[in-house]
């Protein structure tokens, strides 16, 4: 099943970019297997997201990794933890593994997608 159709206006206002994970701990507080993920996105920053990306990834592989994140929507709280971005992923057969979208090649933290 495909979700409605959007305009191209729609899409522009999702500013998506790439970051670096710079740190990822254990997010114990989580109702599911979670990492707590800093992600140094260039100009823009650094920034924080909550993960479930567990089943796939150890924390110690995801340091230095290019991911791409949606960076514009308002903070979440998740327990007692801000989530500022929506790292992005595709999701497995039961949704419980996901693998992160990534750049093929090296590019400079904050440039956006499009």
């Amino acid at each position: 099943m495909t979700k409605p159709e959007i305009t191209w206006h729609d899409f522009e206002k999702i500013d998506i970019r790439v970051g670096t994970i710079i740190s990822a701990t254990d997010f114990e507080k989580a109702r599911n297997p979670s990492y707590q993920l800093e992600i140094d996105f260039g100009d823009l920053g650094i920034r924080k997201s909550a993960a479930q990306i567990t089943a796939l990834y150890k924390k110690e592989d995801l340091i230095g990794k290019q991911i791409m994140a949606v960076v514009n929507f308002p903070k979440k709280q998740i327990a007692n933890f801000f989530s500022e971005c929506l790292v992005m992923g595709v999701y497995g057969e039961n949704k419980s593994e996901v693998t992160l979208l990534t750049s093929s090649l090296p590019v400079k933290n904050g440039l956006e997608v499009g």
